[in-house]
């Protein structure tokens, strides 16, 4: 592991040779196979089933670790997945889920899941990705996903078997006795054959794969983004991709002392790739605190004694996570931690004090995304972190603010001057990002940098600072919804012409979804009744909007398009006046600011909490200013 503090210290590992003539294993089975080999008696992975800093927990050493892959390849390969072919699985976090994530990837393409989605969702990218075997769960209490999967695979076709891993051998003592009693019943006939996981891996060979591995990069992955309207875009990773990921970890921040608490789902590529391929990379622990992580009964009461327990040196986290833990007390021995990693959503200035203050730990922001392979840039670990910055762009990533004109050409955008985040990188696969081809058009300038469609600038020093979306994604916690399955449910009522639906600031999941509404010249219905319209036409109850306000006219672009900067000046101005309430300040304007995008600017009195101001307004990260 090298010291990552500066762009001196991105540079010195560039300055070493072109990333293309590194020796690092060319095949995610052979990236396993050279760390049990280095390490094989040091703990790969654990899993608890439970929360409590004393419930029995799974541990897997790398050498373990590698003939469970083994085994699970040989399997996959024996119904029938070639190179070309899709394993998906649909799983929360537990002892298999990598070993899955990794068996998928070398046998053919593994396409991870989110359990969240509803089944036509997960029907629609099993047909997308044209999967052959989907791994899920077997029926356990308290868990709908085996029956998801079984309605989801009714209507997949190409999915010729499902296997299913019971979370019940995890359980200790009673429990274990009760579970099948209670076990719920799958009720959907569907088409493919039902296997078990132990059973079936453990018939096939743990010492060698029973099939050739070629030397060659190829497609190993396929990860969906959202997946709130019709069928989501699906993105493609190479193996050079993944291990470029992990590459980054081991050189930059961990080695194989290393404990990596990760409650995050491990079908997200921030799980996949910054996480689970740094641990192969370095040989570092990883830890998996209950299958629904931060989401887990009790994970939240039990997370300090969970990090003291495991000796966690690093926690990957989300802004809503550091939200919810800076609701309990620092009850534990933390002094193993070294640093937080934080992604997936902008981090407010205050919580990011608060964390500090309560844990004597930085939190260093990163940004990635899944069409990148996931990671981009970082704060410096060991440096200078700008909060509200995403850091300095990683060793071999060229990141460029590009505006492009009206033909189409992209033209440079200088210091500080805010335009759309490009990247080229190891982890872009230019011209092929999405399985769908016509999801590539204009997906590339010079055809190497991925337009990300996130605006943003870099400052004087190199720091990245993203100013807004060009895309409208509203990011809740880290999920992506899009605007758009809220504005068509709402839209389907008969009362309403126009929806414009945006993420108002909030200051526990960063964004949440709210909709304008201006009604039809005779349209007559209330909030509360467009309230329960939503619930009832908008599938995904993550996009449901929080705040829904019907407006005489919404505001329009000279084409007649809804204007939502607009909009989310309302919602700013909205939010922090209500969050500002007792302090004597409110919102004066929302101004537009080139470096900063929107700004609430706020008034000053003399009878003023003005600590009480900024702390208040520190929990979001809509940037303010005295007016």
């Amino acid at each position: 592991m090298g010291k990552f503090g500066s762009y001196e210290d991105r540079d010195r590992v560039e300055g070493q040779g072109q990333y293309e003539a590194r020796d690092l294993p060319v095949t995610i089975y052979d990236f396993v196979a050279a760390t049990a080999k280095r390490f094989p008696q040091r703990p790969a992975l654990s899993f608890q089933l439970l929360s409590g800093p004393r419930d029995p927990a799974t541990t897997l050493t790398w050498k373990k670790l590698l003939e469970r892959v083994t085994e699970t390849a040989n399997l996959f390969r024996n119904l029938g997945v070639g190179p070309n072919d899709t394993v998906a699985y649909l799983l929360p976090n537990s002892v298999e889920t990598p070993i899955v994530l990794l068996a998928g990837a070398t046998a053919g393409i593994v396409n991870p899941i989110n359990p969240l989605l509803d089944a036509n969702q997960i029907a629609g990218i099993l047909r997308e990705t044209g999967a052959k075997v989907l791994v899920t769960l077997k029926p356990f209490p308290k868990t709908d996903v085996a029956q998801k999967a079984a309605e989801a695979v009714a209507n997949a076709p190409d999915v010729t078997h499902i296997v299913e891993i019971d979370l019940n051998r995890h359980l200790r003592g009673i429990k274990r006795y009760i579970v099948p009693f209670i076990r719920p019943k799958v009720k959907t006939k569907h088409h493919a054959k039902v296997i078990d996981f132990e059973a079936s891996a453990s018939g096939h060979n743990h010492n060698r794969l029973e099939f050739d591995l070629p030397q060659t990069d190829r497609v190993a992955a396929y990860f969906h983004t959202g997946g709130t309207t019709g069928t989501p875009k699906v993105a493609q990773h190479k193996y050079s991709g993944m291990i470029y990921n992990g590459w980054l970890g081991s050189t930059l921040l961990f080695d194989q002392t290393d404990v990596l608490m990760c409650p995050l789902p491990m079908f997200h590529v921030f799980a996949a790739y910054p996480v689970l391929m740094s641990c192969i990379a370095s040989g570092a622990h990883l830890v998996m605190p209950t299958p629904a992580g931060y989401r887990g009964d009790g994970v939240f009461d039990n997370f300090w004694k969970l990090i003291e327990r495991w000796q966690a040196t690093f926690l990957i986290t989300v802004p809503t996570a550091i939200s919810a833990l800076m609701q309990r007390p620092v009850d534990a021995d933390v002094t193993s931690l070294k640093t937080a990693i934080s992604g997936s959503a902008p981090l407010p200035i205050e919580l990011y004090n608060r964390f500090k203050s309560a844990t004597g730990v930085e939190i260093a922001e990163g940004y990635g995304l899944t069409e990148a392979t996931c990671l981009v840039s970082c704060n410096p670990v060991d440096g200078l972190k700008k909060v509200g910055s995403v850091g300095i762009p990683l060793p071999y990533t060229d990141v460029k603010i590009l505006h492009h004109d009206e033909h189409g050409v992209a033209h440079d955008c200088g210091i500080d001057t805010v335009g759309e985040i490009c990247v080229s990188n190891p982890g872009v696969f230019p011209g092929s990002t999405y399985t769908e081809a016509d999801k590539n058009h204009k997906l590339f300038a010079r055809d190497r940098y991925l337009r990300t469609g996130d605006l943003g600038r870099l400052d004087p020093d190199g720091y990245l600072w993203i100013t807004g979306r060009a895309k409208d994604l509203i990011i809740r916690g880290g999920h992506n919804i899009d605007p758009a399955e809220i504005e068509e449910g709402l839209l389907s009522h008969p009362a309403v012409a126009f929806v414009g639906a945006i993420g108002q600031p909030d200051s526990f999941a960063g964004e949440i979804p709210c909709a304008y509404v201006e009604l039809t010249a005779d349209g007559d219905v209330s909030v509360e009744d467009l309230m329960v319209h939503a619930k009832a036409h908008i599938s995904e109850r993550a996009a449901i909007p929080k705040h829904i306000e019907i407006m005489p006219e919404l505001p329009k672009t000279a084409v007649g398009k809804i204007f939502k900067p607009d909009l989310r000046r309302l919602a700013i101005q909205r939010v922090y006046d209500a969050a500002l309430e007792g302090t004597g300040s409110h919102v004066v304007e929302v101004r537009e600011d080139k470096k900063r995008g929107l700004v609430a600017m706020m008034s000053r009195s003399g009878n003023m909490d003005e600590d009480q101001v900024k702390s208040r307004l520190g929990q979001f990260t809509c940037a303010w200013d005295w007016a």
